[in-house]
């Protein structure tokens, strides 16, 4: 079964998570992996924006496994592309692929250790069910070094990384 997330529903379904007390189990509320503490989506403005579906400049296919590997884990970019990641989970168990900073990323891995079954959903990520396939729209808007992690508790820790390089 394929399963295609659509930008929109990943815009507007942290609206509805935000609404449950920012994830379904209703837990926490955060606006951004590692940024509780903020009121504004920070991580947007570092790492880039939601991209248009409409102004794709490339489009990346990335799988997840139960190796704890994403492939590729590292990509190149120009700062002004709008980028469709097309990630795939070939595991046997949940994965995820979230763009951020280190820092973020590790704060929210934190946050996730904490809270096993808490689900949400962010425009700076995707999470799958084994089998799954969605879609990512990301627009890097400057150069720099990102990051990007598969946050459920232990992958980020075994490895489960990737780093984003825009030129």
């Amino acid at each position: 079964m394929k399963k295609v997330i659509s930008i929109f529903a990943l815009v507007t379904l942290p609206v509805f998570a935000m609404a449950g007390g920012g994830h379904a189990t209703g837990h926490h509320e955060h606006a951004s992996p590692g940024m509780s503490d903020m009121a504004d989506d920070s991580h947007e403005a570092d790492a880039g924006q939601p991209g248009d579906p409409g102004k794709v400049t490339q489009t990346i296919e990335v799988t997840m496994d139960d190796t704890m590997r994403f492939s590729p884990n590292q990509l190149d970019f120009n700062a002004g592309d709008t980028v469709r990641f097309v990630v795939r989970n070939n595991g046997k168990i949940r994965h995820e692929m979230v763009i951020g900073s280190v820092a973020e990323l590790n704060e929210h891995a934190k946050m996730m250790r904490t809270m096993p079954a808490m689900k949400h959903a962010e425009s700076n990520m995707v999470s799958l069910a084994p089998g799954e396939q969605g879609e990512l729209v990301w627009q890097f808007d400057k150069p720099g070094m990102f990051d990007f992690a598969c946050l459920v508790p232990g992958h980020l820790e075994a490895g489960m990384t990737g780093k984003i390089r825009i030129n």
